[in-house]
């Protein structure tokens, strides 16, 4: 026979023996049968014995049904036994005398596979009654004694007639001193005249009715969310008779999901940016005043010079630098901080910082500890700021991420009665931790940006050189939204013959890849440029560098793009312009760049007409030069794509505003830079923006000389004569010995050795340069003259008494120069 302390029980539940809980509730007073799938009987109780008659050894392994007087009612369609979890009705059974006997019972159908028979039925038995009046009393108490809910009964008049005892903590009065009060009177707060409406609403309807109210008990320091629900009260013909309030402090849920939310605020407002000061006031924001009344976020101050959090952020002996990088209140201003956003303050050992920073764990103190007020008693200024707060309650936790240490977070309660708790420590160590980890992503950002902007800068020309040929002013602007640095570059570069060559080229791609081949290319135009080749020859050359540098991508493969982060072929654009302030001619040649524009000397702004041409490094397609002559006083600006080209504006809409931009009058070329980024860019602008502009200038045609020279020996001689003759109309008799003897040695070296005509010209400008041309194509170089050479040593002779020297080509022949510097007059 089945024991009813093992019927359907799989492990010993905690709390009272079997033996001890079965004496308790009297077993026998509950008829408890036990059935298998096919409804034979496994177990039968004292109780069912009593009940019906029957042993178990009489009515184990017997059906069950035997036992029915009537079949069993069907109410509604009575599913197949197998698929109830449960049922429950009055059923006629036979006693073992014949008597028929209608009990209530109710069946729990047990899951298949569970360690416990099939079906268990039980129905309580009758004859043992309470005492009188114990039902009515047990309500009565209950109602009186609920430690879980606060509730109380209420007139048609709404005036309270009894609450409990929970009521009665809540409120903190009495039932007497409540008795025959409205709600509004009980609570004085919008909570209880919003509870009273709704009580009169369920007066009128008998709909019961819920909501949340957030009140602070008296004596409290914080306030408890109530779950209230009101219902009506009905005697036995329906007539309502009162309300009935019962309200659940749901308190602890309540903070519970204000932490979740919390949290989830935390991410969704910190870490927007990759400022660390930004994502450190995102800290300080969020926690005030929803965690505490003042917070603080204290970085530490060698973060400032170095580019790591040192191995031991706290010195072993003290003192700790912090930078106050944020702070909050709840009082406007933040009086209660004693060190200003931005300044830094030393903490001894054993301050509360220090010790947090040394154990790497999160501390909470109240302003009375034993340690705290050791160090309040080193630390005037603070422990004033204490006490004139009210300040009680403190937590400091340690700002660590990826196992650095970067500082500490301060929050503070003074206005807030209740003392912080262990769960808002933990709650403050979640929220820190994420911060640490955007303070730390920004602080790195920054770094690498630094570095970025550094590499940049010593790409850029760090000062455009002075030259008479054109006044310049430039911009470089990084896109706002990466790291500082991509692919925009210009140049200015002097060229022989008082020229001065115009670059702007245009990496694809931002960050330290693009800078570095931006770098690569503008020493390449450089040197390309040194040797004086034609606007269209030197972007070919370009195009021949820009295709190497593909390939070399290419056999690096995959590793060579993990490293840098960056696959694909190099792109680039470029324009290049040479303008002469001799003949007031300008050469340009673009590869796939914006054209530039020229602002006549009347303001008139026009495009130069360039040919289409492709990016540098696609190849097979040439380039083609365009020459204008250009008033003295013309604008030149070149610019890069990003200028003119914006998310929300369209190519021509750029044009045309470049083109208003530089028709507006302006003070300075600098002043002009800033209009035109000012008009055309937004705050942050979306791509690299860099910008040139030029003003031109011509040279006097006095400031030029020109000589035809005979192809004979003889004629050096003359042409040394009309040279000194115009150096003394110039003023320069200095510098006649060094000119007398280039001119002689470049004229003698074009009649020997290079093809007429040969040409002679003079440039006085801030340096005196002399132009020999012929129509040779051989250039000469400098050599090593034997002992007994006869020549070979005059252009050794011209490179050690000038400035510089060098050879460029033209479509006739070539020429080599040589400029002086002259003494100041």
């Amino acid at each position: 026979m089945e024991q009813p302390a093992t019927v359907g029980r799989a492990t010993r539940p905690s709390g009272e023996e079997p033996e001890a809980l079965d004496a308790l509730v009297g077993g026998a007073l509950t008829a408890r049968v036990a059935l298998d799938e096919h409804g034979v009987v496994t177990g039968w109780n004292a109780g069912a014995e009593r009940l019906l008659g029957y042993s178990a050894g009489q009515l184990t392994g017997r059906r069950a049904a035997d036992l029915l007087a009537e079949p069993i009612p069907v109410r509604g369609g009575l599913p197949t036994l197998a698929g109830l979890p449960r049922w429950n009705g009055d059923v006629a059974l036979r006693h073992r005398d014949g008597r028929q006997l209608t009990v209530g019972i109710v069946a729990h159908h047990r899951p298949p596979g569970a360690d416990a028979p099939a079906w268990l039925v039980v129905s309580a038995l009758t004859g043992r009654q309470p005492p009188d009046g114990l039902d009515e009393a047990l309500v009565s108490w209950s109602f009186a004694q609920s430690p879980c809910c606060a509730q109380a009964i209420y007139d048609t008049r709404l005036r309270l007639r009894r609450a409990n005892a929970e009521m009665e903590r809540a409120t903190a009065l009495t039932e007497e001193e409540m008795r025959g009060l409205r709600v509004c009177e009980i609570v004085d707060d919008d909570a209880g005249l919003r509870a009273e409406r709704t009580m009169a609403r369920v007066l009128r309807t008998g709909e019961p009715a819920y909501e949340e109210n957030y009140l602070r008990a008296p004596g409290e320091g914080h306030e408890h969310a109530w779950s209230v629900f009101m219902s009506a009260l009905r005697d036995h013909e329906g007539t309502i008779r009162g309300v009935c309030l019962s309200a659940h402090d749901m308190t602890e849920q309540f903070w519970a999901r204000k932490r979740l939310q919390l949290i989830a605020e935390a991410g969704r407002r910190i870490g927007g940016t990759l400022d660390v000061t930004r994502t450190a006031q995102e800290l300080a924001d969020v926690t005030v005043p929803v965690l505490a009344d003042f917070a603080s976020v204290d970085l530490l101050a060698v973060l400032d010079d170095t580019r790591e959090p040192p191995a031991q952020p706290v010195p072993a002996d003290g003192p700790l630098l912090l930078r106050r990088a944020a702070l909050q209140s709840v009082t406007p201003g933040a009086p209660e901080a004693v060190v200003a956003a931005g300044a830094v303050d030393s903490y001894p050992a054993g301050s509360m910082p220090f010790e947090s920073l040394r154990t790497g764990r999160p501390t909470l103190y109240e302003t009375t500890d034993t340690a705290f007020t050791a160090w309040l008693a080193r630390d005037p200024a603070r422990a004033a700021r204490v006490r004139a707060f009210g300040i009680h309650s403190v937590m400091a936790v340690p700002l660590v991420a990826r196992g650095s240490t970067l500082g500490v977070a301060f929050f503070v309660r003074h206005r807030n009665q209740e003392a912080f708790q262990q769960d808002d420590l933990v709650l403050a160590g979640e929220l820190a931790a994420r911060a640490a980890v955007s303070i730390d992503n920004a602080r790195r950002y920054t770094r690498e940006r630094a570095t970025a902007v550094t590499l940049q800068r010593s790409l850029l020309p760090q000062r455009l050189p002075r030259q008479a040929a054109v006044e310049v002013a430039s911009r470089y602007l990084p896109a706002g939204g990466h790291a500082g640095v991509g692919g925009d570059w210009f140049d200015v570069i002097p060229l022989s013959g008082a020229r001065v060559a115009l670059v702007v080229g245009d990496v694809v791609g931002h960050g330290l890849v693009a800078s570095a081949t931006m770098g690569r290319l503008r020493t390449a135009v450089r040197t390309l440029a040194d040797i004086d080749l034609p606007c269209d020859e030197l972007l070919t050359h370009l195009d021949d560098l820009v295709a190497r540098l593909n390939q070399e991508e290419e056999s690096d493969g995959e590793e060579a793009a993990a490293f840098t982060g960056v696959s694909g072929d190099v792109g680039a654009t470029c324009l290049y312009a040479v303008y002469d302030p001799v003949t007031r001619h300008c050469c340009f040649a673009g590869a796939g760049h914006p054209v530039p524009a020229v602002v006549g000397p009347g303001g008139t702004v026009d495009l130069v007409g360039l040919p289409a041409t492709p990016p540098l490094g696609v190849g097979g397609l040439p380039y083609e030069s365009t020459e204008v002559v250009l008033p003295e006083g013309s604008l030149l600006a070149l610019y890069t794509n990003g200028l003119i080209e914006t998310p929300d504006r369209d190519l021509d809409t750029g044009v045309h505003r470049l083109r208003e931009a530089l028709a507006r009058p302006a003070g300075s070329l600098d002043a002009l830079c800033d209009t035109v980024l000012a008009d055309l860019l937004p705050q942050r602008p979306a791509d690299d923006v860099a910008l040139l502009i030029a003003r031109t200038h011509a040279l006097d045609a006095r400031q030029v000389a020109t000589w035809a020279v005979p192809s004979y020996p003889s004629a050096v001689a003359q042409t040394r004569k009309d040279v000194v003759a115009q150096l003394e109309r110039w003023g320069l008799s200095d510098a006649v010995f060094v000119t007398e003897l280039v001119v002689s040695e470049l004229v003698t070296n074009a009649i020997r050795h290079a093809q007429p005509p040969v040409q002679l010209r003079l440039i006085h400008d801030k340096t005196l340069i002399c132009e020999v041309s012929d129509g040779g194509s051989t250039a000469p170089h400098l050599r090593r003259a034997r002992t007994f050479d006869e020549g070979g040593r005059g252009l050794l002779l011209v490179a050690q008494l000038t400035e510089r020297w060098g050879t460029r080509q033209s479509a006739t022949g070539k020429t080599i120069w040589a400029e002086q510097t002259l003494s100041p007059a």
